[in-house]
């Protein structure tokens, strides 16, 4: 049994796995496009007697924690040959890469689950979920009257990027695009972009949409202000003659656009989407902003993660005054004393990155302790949204 990464000339193995699990066929001309493209170095495999067994793409992305940039590792294309199911070969791929990402200082990774149970074995989390609306032709909002106009598909990746940033800084979870990311992930296929400008000049916001079988799709809505929000709902309701649905998806789970309708029934869901994962709890504790508050204070808290060992155990979680936290193992003399605080590495990076509060999770028995030690960490983790636009 090896893991390692894969060569250049294993790529016709890799896509041919990935052509199996995951149920498509790539073109000769698609092909030969993808291998232009591809990078060895992030395809890691499980290989037995020479044979890939099993593999995962490791991305070194960045997304936002707090409006600041972090280091992630994005983990996806987990995929084995069903001959080798159930032996443990992701597992052991898991374990592997978390301590790559670890090697890295990637604090925390991402992943779409094929079934978040799966995944929840090995520490990561469902850390954010997205509505999506879908609206007939007599629900589409009101018609304002703003000053600015809406250009369509003239914008410049550096434009959408300036607006996207402003937008996906406010939230946990999103990604720092790069422009390879943007020209090859986003503005792909028949994707239409709209643009809106205040009169000044200024943009405000767009839109990400498709237009097919009399149904308008918006993938992704970014705005600044309520007058580019406006004036892009303005922008979609105009194709009322030429569309008689419009669907908005990956919408943040904090959005009031049905509130803002006249009537607010329309067809809406909310769907679990990513899920994260705490790479190495002290440094991510390290570089995150708590709470201020008069005086420093600390709990124990026991940390539950047998993938990572290096997380594994009991820690004092100090606050100070300014919000700079810090985790330190505990001495020997203090592992005699019981946990103020304890939990799984899921949980602790769901509570973090502000997808759930302590005080929830602990009346839920997820996170467990004494009712001082929760007040404690509800009282220091501050309140915020989590959300993803993109696919990965």
């Amino acid at each position: 049994m090896v893991i390692r990464q894969l060569t250049a000339e294993e790529f016709a193995a890799g896509l041919a796995l990935d052509e199996y699990s995951f149920h498509f066929k790539l073109s000769e001309e698609d092909k030969e496009r993808e291998k232009l493209r591809y990078k060895p170095e992030r395809n890691w495999g499980f290989f037995e007697d020479g044979e890939l067994g099993a593999q995962l793409t490791l991305l070194p992305l960045s997304l936002y924690i707090q409006g600041n940039a972090v280091p992630m590792g994005g983990i996806a294309g987990v995929s084995t040959w069903p001959e080798n199911r159930r032996q443990g070969m992701v597992a052991k791929l898991l374990t592997h890469v978390l301590q790559t990402m670890n090697e890295a200082g990637q604090t925390i990774s991402m992943l779409h689950p094929f079934l978040i149970p799966f995944y929840r074995r090995y520490g990561w989390e469902v850390c954010c979920e997205y509505k999506e609306y879908v609206l007939t032709s007599t629900q589409y909002p009101p018609r304002q009257e703003i000053q600015g106009i809406v250009k369509r598909d003239r914008a410049t990746v550096e434009e959408l990027d300036e607006l996207y940033n402003a937008f996906a800084a406010g939230y946990n979870g999103t990604l720092k695009r790069d422009r390879d990311w943007w020209e090859h992930s986003v503005l792909q296929g028949d994707r239409h972009t709209a643009v809106f400008y205040a009169g000044s000049g200024e943009p405000g916001g767009y839109i990400l949409y498709k237009i097919g079988n009399r149904e308008l799709t918006v993938e992704e809505f970014v705005y600044l202000n309520e007058a580019a929000r406006q004036g892009l709902l303005t922008f979609i309701s105009n194709h009322d003659a030429t569309v008689d649905q419009v669907k908005l998806t990956r919408v943040p789970a904090d959005d009031l656009l049905p509130f803002l309708l006249p009537n607010p029934r329309v067809q809406q869901h909310s769907h679990p989407y990513f899920m994260a994962r705490l790479v190495n709890a002290q440094s991510f504790v390290g570089n995150y902003i708590f709470a201020k508050y008069k005086g420093d204070s600390a709990v124990i808290i026991g940390i539950e993660d047998e993938h990572a060992p290096w997380n594994n155990g009991l820690w004092r979680w100090t606050v100070d005054q300014l919000g700079r936290g810090s985790l330190t193992a505990v001495t020997a003399e203090e592992k005699s004393h019981k946990a103020d605080l304890q939990c799984g590495i899921g949980a602790l990076g769901a509570i973090l990155l502000g997808y759930k509060r302590p005080a929830g999770l602990a009346r839920a028995g997820i996170l467990r302790g004494n009712e001082q030690a929760v007040q404690w960490l509800e009282a220091r983790v501050p309140q915020a949204q989590t959300a993803l636009f993109d696919f990965f």
